[in-house]
């Protein structure tokens, strides 16, 4: 049984990141995350948004990832839950006029529950009047109506910005997350010991969205230090992501995701200096299976018999990189090939959440996976989190 339960207060086009991040990373340390959207029910999906800058006077937006909603709004009441999560996005604007959104809102504010909610999602607070007097930050735009309803306004000199006050999480946008997550595990009682660990994500262009930013922020808000590299480029460059889906065709779809920053240069990385490597999925890996110094790079951790934690189609660099030989693993169905010729023992993924562990090994077969991936992770690293 979760020592935590937390309900999640979704809505068609919230922000992609702002939600799935948060859910899947709670889920991971533990805690049981109910994600619910008015009129609808469990297992019925709010279609998400990818919201980001890329150099015009407002955010670009695209379709996101289809989310899957486990609870049905009109059967949870407040009393149930430890906390409130608020994801942003387009959401907002429309759940802000529904009665009981804000109902349910003000419930969690009376009994002084932790509330957290990051960019628009102060929308919804401001209409449940629940902000007055408060310190407050958001996505910038987001400001006059903070302070019409009587909120006191901190200006986010960053969008990693967050502010704390009494049961209160606001946050300015996704780069928040880390920090914002963090918090809010701290105000459902939690505490996180073995967390001083340094982790490599090998990445590269049109790597799946969800499976290189929800274990990365994950570990972020763990206190890890976490490193982003792909070869051929330095700190502060960026691999544009995609979007993979399952809706209804005989493969998964894709769409132009989130661009994501890379935090360190490929060329200057020691594996020695680093305790795990992770390795999303998506197309990258058809082609950095193909790169001598990427393979080197995991043959170092493999050698070393330092954790390894790849997702989906991150398994052909594995068995390119020949250490997948006496080891069992799953990945993406379409990449059981790879993994046998490599030499694994194949484990099929049913259902495709599932994920395995294998001495210092960890493999998932795709993003539904990662509350699992990252908790077995944490496991190799002795990382816990407690409440």
């Amino acid at each position: 049984m979760a020592a935590k339960k937390v309900l999640m207060l979704c809505g068609d086009y919230m922000e992609d990141y702002e939600v799935m991040v948060p859910f899947q990373a709670l889920q991971a340390y533990g805690v049981s995350v109910d994600a619910v959207c008015p009129s609808k029910k469990a297992g019925n999906i709010c279609r998400t948004a990818v919201h980001q800058g890329i150099g015009h006077q407002t955010y670009s937006e695209t379709k996101g990832h289809n989310f899957t909603l486990n609870a049905s709004f009109d059967e949870i009441t407040a009393s149930e839950y430890d906390g409130l999560v608020i994801p942003g996005g387009r959401a907002p604007e429309y759940l802000a006029m529904d009665r009981q959104v804000l109902n349910l809102v003000r419930n969690f504010s009376d009994a002084k529950k932790p509330i957290a909610s990051v960019c628009h999602g102060q929308l919804i607070l401001a209409a449940a009047r629940v902000v007055e007097n408060r310190n407050c930050t958001a996505y910038p735009a987001v400001k006059p109506v903070l302070v019409a309803a009587g909120a006191k306004w901190e200006e986010p000199d960053t969008m990693a910005k967050c502010t704390v006050d009494g049961n209160l999480i606001t946050a300015a946008t996704y780069d928040s997350h880390p920090e914002f997550i963090s918090l809010f595990v701290k105000a459902l009682g939690g505490s996180v010991a073995g967390s001083d660990k340094k982790i490599l994500f090998l990445c590269g262009d049109y790597m799946e969205d969800y499976e290189v930013m929800v274990p990365f922020q994950s570990l972020q808000a763990l206190g890890c230090h976490v490193d982003a590299v792909c070869p051929d480029k330095g700190a502060g460059e960026k691999c544009p992501t995609a979007i993979h889906d399952f809706e209804g065709d005989q493969t998964y779809s894709e769409k132009p995701g989130h661009d994501f920053t890379l935090t360190a240069s490929f060329e200057s990385v020691d594996a020695s200096s680093y305790d795990a490597l992770v390795i999303p999925g998506g197309r990258a890996p058809e082609y950095l299976a193909l790169n001598d110094k990427v393979i080197s790079l995991v043959k170092a951790f493999a050698d070393n018999g330092k954790p390894i934690a790849s997702i989906c189609h991150g398994q052909q660099i594995l068995s390119a990189a020949g250490v997948l030989k006496g080891k069992k693993c799953t990945a993406y169905p379409a990449v059981k090939l790879n993994v046998v010729l490599g030499g694994g023992t194949w484990l099929e993924p049913d259902p495709i959440h599932r994920c395995f562990t294998d001495g210092n090994l960890v493999t998932g077969a795709a993003w539904p996976g990662h509350p699992e991936f990252v908790s077995q992770l944490m496991a190799l690293l002795g990382i816990k989190v407690s409440f």
